[in-house]
């Protein structure tokens, strides 16, 4: 009998859901910008994974053609150091990627234990943790970044978690949210009367039904944090050189806006088309979800 109930409200929770994933895709695919901006999104992965094939040289490598602007032999010109512009920039998208998802997948994860601990247990253990993300939000994002990446240290891993224990905060709170809301449904209720332990019952029915927001805020973070790597490897406290993240080609270049602003407009286009497309994507996945927040 109580494998016959908790079977009953497993269906209840995850037919629904499975039944609604064909129509958020028709939804997706016939948002034209969220398909542009995913279009977009795949080119860069795909330049990432395949940097080695497309770069025509190394970003590391010096031509002996110092500060020369963009021609047929560079097209996007070289630095002030003759290395050429477009293969730094094409490896950057390597570095800023792996960055951008790194850093999100620390926040979602941790942010979503906390989050679920929080929302499903409530009382004293919720207070404390929302009082915690009180607190840590209370702060300016960019100088609780500046202030985790000065503790943590500079480089590529340092960064990355130090961006992504920078967006827990937001996540708990978003999860916390989800999770009131679908502790209020009947097969939370069914699961609970037949003695389902709390484990099974938050991985099984809460996290599924409550993931839809997590997903598209993650996916818009991903662009943020991205946006906030650049400009913590700008001011010189995220990745160091020679590595060729896309803020670090900007803060490399500054010095040479009069004579080549090349070294700064090229690598500037590159990640605004990239923020772009992701916040493209991301608002298209949210009316998919949830068509009554589409005007």
């Amino acid at each position: 009998m109580p494998d016959n109930a908790e079977t009953a409200a497993a269906k209840s929770g995850t037919i629904k859901k499975t039944s609604n994933t064909t129509e958020v895709f028709k939804r997706l695919t016939s948002h034209p910008t969220a398909m542009a901006g995913l279009a977009v999104l795949v080119i860069y992965v795909l330049v990432a994974i395949f940097a080695d094939q497309i770069a025509p040289y190394k970003y590391y490598e010096m031509t002996r053609n110092y500060l020369k602007p963009p021609s047929s032999a560079h097209i996007f010109g070289t630095d002030a150091l003759s290395r050429d512009l477009f293969s730094r920039v094409v490896y950057g998208a390597r570095y800023s990627l792996l960055m951008g998802l790194g850093a999100t997948v620390i926040s979602v994860v941790t942010g979503m234990f906390f989050g679920c601990i929080a929302g499903y247990y409530g009382g004293k253990l919720d207070e404390v943790v929302m009082r915690i993300t009180d607190v840590v939000q209370s702060v300016p994002s960019v100088l609780l970044n500046m202030a985790l990446s000065v503790t943590f240290g500079p480089g590529l891993f340092n960064t990355m978690v130090a961006l992504g224990v920078g967006n827990i905060a937001g996540v708990a709170r978003l999860q916390r949210a989800s999770i009131l809301n679908v502790r209020k449904m009947e097969y939370i209720d069914a699961a609970t009367s037949v003695t389902c332990s709390d484990g099974r019952i938050i991985v099984k029915h809460v996290i599924p039904n409550s993931f839809s927001s997590i997903l598209v805020y993650s996916t818009m973070e991903i662009g943020s944090v991205v946006m906030m790597a650049s400009g913590l490897s700008f001011l010189g406290l995220g990745i160091q050189p020679p590595t060729p993240e896309w803020g670090a080609l900007l803060a490399d270049g500054r010095a040479f806006m009069t004579n080549a602003p090349y070294l700064c407009i090229y690598p500037g286009i590159v990640l605004v088309i990239f923020v772009l497309a992701i916040n493209l994507f991301g608002d298209g996945l949210r009316d998919a979800l949830d068509p009554k927040l589409k005007k």
